[in-house]
């Protein structure tokens, strides 16, 4: 018998044993299991990472395998809504909308690796030593041997990984089911996804300002016209989100709630709701990027549920990605949504890309389903907050007018306001010069920025030691 029917068959039994043990109950060890089967350790853990998967269990490490919670079944509202928004053309459709141009530029920006004497305070991916290199290798490796893995995918995406998504974005609730996700290639080919499906060429978009210069990217060359709504504090400013709705008849807002890129912030509760709420009243399409979700720090407050985890009427399409806390090459995200705009997703990615590579899913999978991914997101949150620490405490000393009031204890970038009459985009090239590269602000901004800003990211670096030296540099560039 090969290794992958033991697996297959041992996953099978445990299974139907799981029907004796009540929720929370926990499960015979591995070497109970190794003697009661007479298989190896190795196949005992894969056939429980394959459990853990389906959601049928959960690996606590140094505690043991416990079986999961049951999960209700997904809640069903009314969608008929979105045959209006999903085939309503602006009023100005017919017209010649222009060029579609795409500006990458404040994309490559953040994917161009400045050379090795510059410290990078302006990546959005983790460096080296903050990926999981080694689970990363064993879950490629465990994947390979899966049979089936290179073969071609449901054009959805492999179902194990989907319902893991529906688990990871509707929380333990199970307000989502495997149905309602879509595998993507991660979260900027899924917001390419989401901007084509939902808005016609030449509609307008609402949008957060600021916000992230990809998705301006993406929306701009879809013959989109982003259209801002400011931010503050406690995230996109829902009265003038009414007025914009109302004022350009949009039929799309994108937003991102929590550790919102570039502020930081993190929608209020209130205005959670009144989003939804605005949006339904519109009939119009939330796009959740919630890209930072797994990039909490260990001192971040119990995070709030996504939007889209109480959304049975598909007002939410949510965006999720494992890219920003595992690797740039680990390309696998998700959509989820509900009703036709979930068959219009389909149908575009599908055109645009055919399906995600197989051995990427099964890889995710087998990642997701080993306990290196709980400690990798532990030994995350600790390194983030870390960095975070570093990076104010090295402003407050040598840069204490640009400490940020409220910085945010999640993410992985601090925005800095700079003083009245600055040139921003002169500051940074001198930056440069100085020896560290960072983000000026104005490619944040859909429209003229209301005043200058710096983005530092603190993840692209190797240590906090380059971090303090960083700070140190930026302090002479705007010096000189």
């Amino acid at each position: 018998m090969n290794d992958s029917s033991s697996v297959a068959r041992l996953a099978a039994a445990l299974r139907d044993e799981l029907d004796r043990y009540s929720e929370g109950e926990k499960i015979p060890s591995s070497r109970a299991l190794v003697t009661q089967y007479q298989v190896s350790p190795v196949t005992v853990s894969r056939a429980i990472a394959s459990l853990a998967a389906e959601g049928l269990v959960s690996s606590q490490p140094g505690a043991g395998v416990f079986k999961a919670a049951a999960r209700r079944a997904a809640a069903t509202g009314d969608v008929s809504w979105q045959e209006v928004a999903l085939s309503a053309d602006p009023p100005h459709a017919a017209l010649d909308v222009g060029p579609r141009t795409a500006d990458a530029a404040g994309v490559l920006a953040t994917l161009t690796s400045p050379p090795p004497e510059v410290i990078d305070l302006n990546g959005g991916y983790l460096n080296v030593v903050l990926q999981p290199e080694r689970a990363l290798a064993a879950a490629l490796a465990r994947a390979g041997r899966r049979p089936g893995t290179w073969s071609r995918p449901p054009v959805e995406g492999l179902t194990e990984l989907r319902e893991w998504f529906a688990r990871d974005i509707g929380g333990v609730s199970g307000s989502l089911d495997a149905s309602d996700v879509l595998i993507t290639a991660g979260a900027q080919s899924a917001l390419t996804t989401a901007l084509r499906a939902l808005a016609a060429p030449g509609s307008p978009v609402l949008v957060e300002s600021p916000t992230y210069p990809g998705m301006l990217a993406v929306a701009r060359a879809a013959g989109l016209r982003p259209v801002p709504v400011p931010v503050d504090a406690d995230g996109v400013r829902t009265d003038l989100l009414a007025g914009a709705f109302a004022t350009t008849k949009a039929r799309l807002f994108v937003c991102q709630p929590l550790f919102h890129n570039p502020t930081g912030s993190v929608l209020s509760p209130q205005r959670r709701n009144e989003v939804l709420e605005v949006a339904r009243a519109a009939g119009a399409f939330v796009i959740e990027d919630d890209f930072a979700r797994r990039l909490v720090h260990s001192d971040t407050p119990p995070l709030p549920p996504a939007l889209a985890a109480d959304d049975p009427d598909g007002v939410v399409v949510h965006v999720r990605s494992m890219t920003k806390a595992a690797s740039p090459s680990l390309r696998i995200g998700a959509l989820t949504a509900r009703g036709p705009a979930f068959e219009r997703l389909r149908a575009i990615q599908a055109v645009d890309s055919l399906f995600v590579p197989r051995p990427l899913q099964e890889t995710a999978l087998e990642l997701v389903g080993s306990p290196a991914w709980t400690r990798h997101l532990r030994t995350l949150a600790d390194a983030l907050r870390d960095r975070r620490t570093t990076v104010l405490k090295a402003l407050s000393q040598s840069l204490p007018e640009l400490l940020p009031a409220d910085p945010p204890r999640g993410g992985y970038h601090v925005w800095l306001r700079l003083p009245d009459g600055s040139d921003e985009r002169a500051i940074a090239a001198n930056a440069l010069r100085h020896g560290v590269a960072v983000s000026a602000g104005a490619p944040y901004f859909t429209a003229e920025a209301p005043a200058p800003y710096l983005r530092l990211s603190y993840v692209s670096t190797s240590g906090t030691s380059q971090l303090e030296e960083g700070i140190q540099r930026l302090r002479q560039a705007l010096a000189g």
